[in-house]
């Protein structure tokens, strides 16, 4: 399971806990009041160490493409054949800005990483 799905699937069953919680409180019910409580805590300290990991696995991407020695912007006419471009480079990885890397990397425009000049 990847950690996106991971994510969301967390987030699904925290969601379901909240609301389980409301009718709980709504009811009185001090033992399901208290389970609940403590299952959103523990809900919300995996999301937490989740986020934390997606982070760390963005910014090492990050910093690895930043250490690769060429980049520049992709121009409109390698956009529109760009499984060409990728099988002419080896090793080239393109990131777009509106991507959360190409945020991480404060991009303004689609550009390509390799280790050698393209």
């Amino acid at each position: 399971m990847s950690l996106k799905e991971q994510s969301q699937q967390l987030n699904n069953r925290l969601d379901k806990c909240k609301h389980k919680l409301e009718a709980a409180k709504s009811r009185g019910d001090n033992e399901m009041i208290t389970q609940f409580t403590d299952e959103i805590d523990a809900l919300d300290k995996q999301i937490n160490s989740l986020k934390s990991k997606q982070e760390y696995d963005l910014n090492k991407e990050r910093k690895r493409l930043a250490d690769l020695p060429f980049f520049r912007e992709i121009t409109r006419e390698e956009q529109a054949d760009i499984g060409k471009l990728k099988k002419s480079v080896k090793g080239l990885v393109i990131a777009h800005p509106t991507t959360k890397l190409g945020q991480a990397m404060h991009l303004e425009v689609m550009t390509g990483f390799a280790p050698r000049k393209f």
